[in-house]
């Protein structure tokens, strides 16, 4: 665990997850299919060659070092969360509200 202060509701809960008095309600049958979810999501079985500009590279390596990640987890990430919905095209959406208006 980190070296975050905990209030005390989430102190009590961490000592009791860590006691072991918390018990998995999943039926076998599920988590085998978040497992194999899971296993489907972090397996990167392509691989894809790119060109972008040395600037974009870099400011990507430099991200990726605050991140603390390699910059290719980095890029595979951005990727990953764009194409399943989680990272929105801020500029695209601004153009679309501007031409329905």
């Amino acid at each position: 665990m980190s070296n975050k202060k905990l209030n005390r509701e989430d102190q009590e809960l961490l000592e009791a997850f860590e006691a072991g008095e918390f018990e998995s309600d999943l039926k076998d049958e599920r988590r085998t299919q978040l497992a194999k979810l899971a296993e489907e999501t972090i397996r990167k079985d392509k691989r894809i060659n790119i060109r972008i500009s040395s600037r974009d590279l870099e400011a990507l390596q430099r991200r990726a070092i605050e991140e603390g990640l390699p910059y290719q987890s980095l890029v595979s990430s951005v990727l990953h969360k764009y194409v399943s919905g989680g990272l929105k095209d801020i500029l695209a959406n601004k153009a679309l509200q501007r031409t329905s208006r």
